[in-house]
C-alpha cells in the first residue's frame, strides 16, 4: 500500500437518512515512516555506514532487510556514497506479483577520535601517499603549560618594533 492511497469500500457507508442503501466508506491510508528504510515506489533505501578499511579493501558486511539480516559484498575500492541493489528485497507489489529492490547506500564512517595506533598508521599511509596532511594540534591546556614553563608555544604573538 502506498502512502495517500484512498481505499473505497461500496456499500460499508452509513445508511441514508431517508432509509435509503448505505453509501460507500473511504479510508484513506497515511503510511508511517520507518526510522531505517526509505521508501521510493516499492524500492526500499537504506544507508550503512563502512569503515575506510572496508571501503579501500573490499569486505564482506551484513545489511538489514525486511526478513533480517543479508550479506552483502563490498568490493575493494567502494567510494562513499556507492549504491548496492538487492533485487526483489524491497516492498511486495501486488499488481505485478513481485517485489522492488533494497538500495543500500555505503557511507564511509570518518572516526571523531583516534586511538595513538590509528594515528600513527595513518599518518604512516599519507607518507606513502605523499599526501600533505596538518600536524597533531597541541591542546591548549598543553600550550598554556609550555608558555608558563618555557615561554615557548606562546598563543600571543610578539609585536615587533
Amino acid at each position: 500500500v502506498d502512502n495517500d492511497t484512498r481505499l473505497r469500500l461500496e456499500g460499508e457507508g452509513d445508511v441514508s437518512l431517508q432509509g435509503g442503501p448505505p453509501g460507500d466508506c473511504y479510508v484513506f491510508i497515511s503510511v508511517q515512516e520507518h526510522p531505517f528504510f526509505r521508501r521510493e515506489g516499492q524500492h526500499l533505501i537504506c544507508q550503512v555506514p563502512i569503515t575506510y578499511s572496508q571501503a579501500v579493501l573490499g569486505a564482506t558486511i551484513q545489511v538489514p532487510t525486511l526478513e533480517g539480516k543479508e550479506d552483502l559484498e563490498i568490493p575493494p575500492g567502494t567510494a562513499s556514497g556507492q549504491v548496492f541493489r538487492l533485487r526483489g528485497r524491497g516492498m511486495p507489489d501486488p499488481r505485478y506479483r513481485g517485489r522492488g529492490d533494497l538500495l543500500v547506500e555505503v557511507v564511509i564512517d570518518v572516526p571523531k577520535r583516534l586511538s595513538a595506533e590509528h594515528e600513527r598508521l595513518l599518518r604512516e599511509l599519507a607518507k606513502i601517499e605523499h599526501a600533505d596532511v596538518m600536524p597533531r594540534r597541541k591542546s591548549f591546556l598543553e600550550m598554556l603549560k609550555n608558555f608558563f614553563t618555557s615561554g615557548s608555544d606562546s598563543p600571543r604573538k610578539e609585536n615587533p618594533r
